[in-house]
């Protein structure tokens, strides 16, 4: 009876089995945490380069003409002619607008009509006072009335000359804001025109790199109308007070007289406050913050470095970092000091 609840041996091996497929299990999960976390971890190094770096404020502007002039009537009257649109190119003296002068055109003929009567009239008592048949008080009233037709109708002659608008210097039509019959009063701005001077671009920068920022410093501008292409400019002029409430500064900057941007575009621009044409460099890829992962004797160690300017990808590394240090160019999970380093197949020891 005893003998029937002893357990098989069967059984028993079975259980041992069980046992020994758990222990090695685990075996095999600690050696893969373990060479995980301490075993060598392969990585891609390489030296760091030497080549320019460029150090650059940035700012936002917009394109405007270095002179920009309002142009409307002196005189009251409806838009009779347009003879230019926006972007037309105008030389000195040319006819802009016209308003309807036919009023006033008018008046002139009259008073050049006073004007003749009163030629004659002043002759006439001109001769009768050499003959003495007339008195001076006579000669003199016939002058005065002359003299008071002649500056009337100078007067009316000088307004109908101002119902034609025309260009003060050679230059650009940038806007224009009226329309065929709307009555323009003095004071209305009929013409936005640009004369006198190129193009420029007005940008903003922040108040913390303004110190920076000098007169004939170069600027490499950027367009959303031209992709692919790079301008370039110069510091020109510096606004001596800043907007308290944008903490920016107005920077101007001349463009060349054959720049193909417009006036309006907005445009990117990096103001070179420094370049240096030998700068230890490394990929961009690299930077963990203001640190760098190196190996060294085979192992990685973490390396604090002062960063300077950047550009295509690279990153000036002005302190540091030797020109021999192998730098981990690429960042992965896993770096950590002392951990052995494997270096990826084609990569310099």
């Amino acid at each position: 009876m005893l003998n029937a609840l002893r357990p098989c041996a069967s059984v028993q091996s079975g259980g041992a089995l069980v046992r020994v497929m758990i222990a090695t299990a685990l075996f095999v999960a600690v050696a893969a945490v373990a060479w995980h976390y301490f075993g060598p971890i392969t990585v891609t190094a390489a030296a760091p380069s030497r080549g320019p770096a460029v150090e650059a404020v940035y700012g936002s502007g917009i394109v405007e003409p270095e002179v920009m002039v309002a142009l409307g009537p002196k005189v009251s009257g409806r838009l009779q002619e347009l003879a230019v649109d926006e972007g037309d190119t105008v030389r000195k003296g040319a006819v802009l607008a016209r308003l309807d002068s036919r009023d006033l055109a008018a008046t002139v003929a009259e008073w050049e009509s006073r004007v003749r009567f009163g030629e004659a009239e002043f002759r006439r008592v001109e001769e009768l006072y050499r003959r003495r048949l007339a008195a001076e008080t006579d000669r003199d009233r016939a002058r005065n009335e002359l003299a008071t037709a002649t500056a009337a109708r100078d007067r009316v002659r000088e307004q109908l000359a101002e119902m034609t608008l025309r260009a003060p210097e050679d230059g650009v039509i940038l806007r224009r804001d009226g329309e065929i019959g709307q009555l323009q009063r003095p004071g209305d701005i009929l013409f936005w025109f640009s004369c006198c001077g190129g193009l420029r671009v007005s940008a903003e920068i922040d108040e913390e790199d303004i110190p920076s920022v000098a007169l004939g410093q170069r600027v490499l501008i950027a367009a959303d109308a031209f992709p692919n292409r790079v301008f370039e400019g110069t510091v020109h002029e510096i606004t001596p007070k800043g907007d308290p409430v944008a903490r920016s500064f107005r920077v101007r900057i001349a463009l060349p007289a054959d720049t193909p941007l417009r006036v309006g575009m907005t445009a990117d621009c990096n103001i070179v406050v420094a370049e240096r044409n030998d700068a230890l460099r490394v990929p961009a890829t690299a930077i963990a913050g203001d640190k760098l992962w190196v190996v060294r004797d085979g192992r990685l160690a973490e390396q604090p470095v002062t960063l300077g300017a950047g550009r295509d990808g690279l990153v000036e590394i002005r302190a540091g970092l030797a020109a021999d240090d192998l730098v981990v160019s690429t960042l992965r999970d896993g770096l950590r000091p002392g951990r052995r380093a494997a270096l990826q197949s084609g990569d310099k020891p």
